[in-house]
């Protein structure tokens, strides 16, 4: 016995796999592949856009029992202070020379004059590091904000004007 895909059932499987992740989305995949039948697994590569290899693994913990865990945590990128250590305390170092406290301390930010393609070019020239191992300047840009720095124009204090009423 095999079933037929209207577009209104695709449309169905295809949402219901789409909300559902891990292994109960595997599992939902291999038991609708075998509801298919002979040549399920195809038709839904095909009809359905379903990787063939969840479909495999999903069989696999149908007729083991044993659920795959996934380590999605252990994926993505490093970063960049993991490639390159000291790559932080050189940028404190380059930023803290042009930068000064917000002017009314009202807050604990830093401001500085240097915009972070400026920071990166500094970095290459001053502490050699490489073009192609520095990150981009909008990475630096996001690690000068975590380190409390924020691009502005660094000006004086404002004198306050006498109120006409005294």
């Amino acid at each position: 016995m095999s079933i037929v895909l209207t577009d209104s059932l695709k449309e169905l499987l295809k949402q219901t796999a789409f909300q559902l992740k891990g292994s109960s989305k595997r599992k939902f995949i291999a038991s609708t592949v075998q509801k298919l039948g002979l040549g399920g697994q195809r038709l839904a590569e095909s009809e359905l856009g379903w990787n063939r290899d969840t479909i495999r693994k999903g069989t696999r913990e149908l007729k083991s029992g044993i659920t795959c865990v996934d380590n999605m945590s252990g994926k993505g990128r490093y970063k960049a202070e993991e490639h390159l250590p000291n790559l932080l305390e050189d940028i404190k170092n380059l930023v803290d020379f042009y930068s000064q406290t917000d002017p009314s301390f009202k807050s604990m930010r830093l401001y500085t004059r240097l915009s972070a393609a400026e920071v990166r070019k500094q970095l290459i020239e001053k502490y050699a590091y490489s073009d192609e191992n520095l990150p981009t300047s909008e990475t630096i840009r996001i690690k000068l904000n975590d380190l409390g720095y924020k691009l502005r124009r660094v000006k004086k204090v404002q004198p306050q004007k006498k109120n006409p009423s005294n």
